[in-house]
């Protein structure tokens, strides 16, 4: 399940609610909501949790039956001793996870006796709570009886057969008055193609907002309209070979899925629609899906951190926006462990640049490795050719927030540094008002600066770049800038060239880094619109 981490603290700058979004850290400590550190016990990391969940002890108190629970039962349980939660309408007896939630058991009793899902939403819906609780799970939520007609249940599949042929009913707008057009569509075949055509109804409909994966004969495809997601689900007629084809119209919001034919068949119907296929939703109501990726290279980048390279099945159509992140998962142990991670360019400068992968249809990810921890270690053990899960990207982040920019300023700390490259290279290659490019780089020592001959490289390259690299625990002969994240660093780091120049200051690290580095920025009188705080 996971820690409900810290908001409390934060602002919102730029529709962007900042957060450092922590899984069971690889330490054992965590960050509550109110932006203190909660030291979980001896003996109650996430190891000793699975050991528990593995050793056959009753958790739920109710010696293996499920049972439906009513609202009015679900209220009795509401104190530490005895604390039920729902979320998406299963009930889990959280009361033995007490103490080894990493927020602590007061984030917990805020959901006590009552629906947490909102709540647990707010910080990482993407955690897989099933596997994680799935020995606390009590039952389901009783279901008040309701009724709706079935034309509104499915407005868009054949009441009768539940087969489709891409001849749809009129889609309605969003329902509470919203604006925002339900895409649409529709589909025709060759002798040796067949073409899945989605009309967005977007102008300037961007490669990066489609998603496609064809998997098991099965079609997903995935468009994101502003705040909304649609999604194309089907499971096909025929056999098509694995790979597909993606092409996007930007101007006119069209979108082509061209698949290939195993047999020269003429198909009647398209298909079968899946669970929740022609549907149009809120984004932090879709949830996430995962494509297996296969490890191509590994490369390291300093003594802890590794640059992994992974390349996405034929079948998968995805591009990850700048400044926007994925989720690795990997069932360790029986669970499933999963992790955010911002993924970068192949490199900084030509000089370093791999040209065998610069395509789409590879990710990279640096990544730190935490001797101690769960999860990275055995991302560091993986070994060329094999595979682990990647999610869809998540993120708040738009581009259009640098149009217009002259000056930008970054502010990173430790891995922080990751959602600052793309945005860089977007930056230095695509705008056209940008004067100036500046990273304040914090780090503990020499050692730990991920790329630091190509932050070199690239300011030697390019006059509009400055790099500065600070050290809290500089060795002797370091003659750079030493200390932490202060006033007076930040007073002489972001100046502006001019009194109204457009200047956009992003800042991504440790949560205390961002806490503090978001108050000292208000205090020298920065607006929240000139401040965008990365999550991850």
């Amino acid at each position: 399940m996971g820690a409900f981490i810290g908001r409390r603290k934060l602002h919102l700058f730029n529709g962007c609610l900042c957060c450092w979004t922590l899984l069971w850290r690889e330490r054992e400590m965590v960050v509550d909501l109110s932006g203190n550190q909660v030291p979980l016990k001896p003996g109650r990391s996430l190891m000793d949790w699975i050991r528990l969940t593995k050793s056959g002890k009753d958790l739920t108190g109710l010696k293996g039956r499920l049972i439906e629970v009513t609202e009015e039962e679900l209220a009795k349980h509401n104190k530490k001793d005895d604390c039920w939660i729902c979320i998406r309408g299963l009930v889990y007896n959280v009361t033995p996870y007490m103490e080894y939630h990493p927020g602590g058991e007061d984030e917990l009793m805020k959901a006590a006796g009552s629906d947490g899902t909102d709540l647990f939403d707010q910080v990482h819906r993407w955690v897989n709570y099933e596997s994680m609780l799935k020995e606390c799970m009590v039952g389901r939520m009783a279901l008040k009886p309701f009724a709706v007609p079935l034309k509104e249940i499915c407005p868009t599949v054949s009441e009768g057969s539940g087969i489709f042929n891409g001849t749809l009913p009129k889609n309605k707008s969003l329902n509470n008055g919203s604006k925002e057009v339900v895409p649409s569509y529709d589909w025709f075949q060759t002798d040796d193609l067949v073409t899945v055509v989605i009309y967005t109804k977007q102008k300037d409909m961007s490669s990066e907002l489609v998603i496609a994966d064809l998997q098991d004969n099965k079609l997903r495809g995935e468009i994101i309209v502003k705040d909304y997601s649609y999604l194309f689900h089907v499971e096909l007629s025929y056999a098509v070979h694995e790979d597909i084809i993606v092409q996007v119209s930007e101007k006119v919001g069209k979108v082509d899925c061209v698949l290939k034919k195993k047999e020269t068949v003429s198909w009647k119907t398209l298909g079968q629609p899946l669970e929740n296929h022609n549907s149009f939703v809120k984004c932090k109501d879709r949830g996430l899906f995962y494509r297996k990726c296969k490890l191509l290279s590994k490369a390291n980048v300093t003594h802890d951190t590794r640059l992994f390279c992974l390349m996405l099945p034929p079948g998968s159509h995805l591009q990850v926006p700048v400044g926007h992140h994925v989720y690795l998962k990997q069932t360790i142990t029986g669970t499933e462990i999963v992790k955010p991670y911002t993924p970068v360019s192949s490199s900084l400068v030509p000089t370093f640049k791999s040209p065998s992968y610069s395509d789409n249809m590879h990710i990279f990810l640096m990544i730190k490795i935490y001797s101690s921890g769960l999860l990275t270690p055995v991302l560091d053990t993986l070994q060329i050719g094999e595979y682990i899960s990647l999610s869809n990207p998540e993120g708040n982040f738009t581009t259009s927030q640098v149009e217009e920019v002259e000056e930008l300023f970054l502010l990173a700390g430790g891995t922080g540094f990751t959602p600052m490259v793309k945005l860089l290279n977007y930056a230095l290659t695509s705008s056209n008002t940008l004067r100036v490019a500046k990273l304040m780089f914090f780090n503990k020592t020499e050692d730990d600066i991920l790329w630091r001959s190509q932050l070199e490289q690239l300011a030697h390259n390019d006059a509009r770049f400055h790099i500065q690299f600070v050290l809290s625990e500089p060795k002797k002969g370091w003659t750079g800038k030493q200390g932490k994240i202060s006033t007076s660093f930040l007073s002489e780091f972001v100046e502006r060239n001019k009194v109204d120049s457009k200047i956009l200051i992003c800042i991504c690290g440790p949560l205390s880094f961002m806490e503090q580095g978001i108050q000292l920025l208000q205090d020298l009188g920065h607006s929240s619109k000139e401040i965008h705080c990365f999550t991850a």
